[in-house]
C-alpha cells in the first residue's frame, strides 16, 4: 500500500486550559486518535501528557515534532509487544 502523502492539517487543541493549534499530517492525526481511544482519553488529554513529557526533555522539541516522535515510539512499542 502506498503512503497517503498529504500536507499537514492544522487543528486546535486545548492543553491545561490554553488553546493552541498543531499542524500534523493526516496519518499522524489518525494515529493520535487511535492512541487516545486505546487509552480511553480525549485527544486533548493525550496531547497534554505528550506535552508534559516534551517539556521535561533536556532539549524540548516543538509540540508537533514531539507528537510525531511519541506516536512512532508508541507504535514501535506496540509492534514489539505483539512480536514477542
Amino acid at each position: 500500500m502506498a503512503p497517503d502523502y498529504h500536507p499537514p492539517v492544522k487543528r486546535s487543541v486545548e492543553i491545561a486550559g490554553h488553546k493552541t493549534s498543531i499542524s500534523l499530517e493526516p496519518v499522524f492525526w489518525s494515529m493520535l486518535r487511535e492512541a487516545a481511544m486505546r487509552r480511553g482519553l480525549p485527544i486533548n488529554a493525550l496531547v497534554g501528557a505528550i506535552d508534559a513529557e516534551r517539556i521535561a526533555a533536556d532539549t524540548p522539541p516543538g509540540l508537533a515534532s514531539a507528537i510525531r516522535v511519541w506516536l512512532v515510539c508508541e507504535r514501535e512499542a506496540r509492534d514489539g509487544a505483539i512480536a514477542e
